[in-house]
């Protein structure tokens, strides 16, 4: 099984290439995304790792809290996303 971790206060400028790199120390990761605002193409400061299950809680204590590009990491698991109204 796998979980899906919220990580915020990203730094602007970080890849999901770095993403992963940061919570491999931790455990396995099997993907990770920087979410982009679609009409800038810039990071929005967050992003999601996929983790496997046994892997989430020891990331999620190691990595909440911590300083990463001199801003502070927030890391909890994901909640499901909410239906939004359609765009018009």
């Amino acid at each position: 099984m796998a979980r899906t971790l919220y990580v915020g206060n990203l730094p602007w400028s970080t890849q999901a290439e770095e993403l992963a790199e940061i919570f491999s120390a931790y455990g396995e990761v099997l993907s990770s995304r920087i979410i982009v605002d679609r009409q800038t193409g810039r990071s929005r400061g967050f992003g999601f790792v996929e983790v496997r299950d046994e892997d989430a809680e020891p990331m999620v204590r190691a990595l909440n809290g911590a300083e990463y590009g001199g801003r502070v990491l927030v890391v909890n698991e994901a909640r499901e996303r909410q239906q939004s109204r359609p765009r018009r």
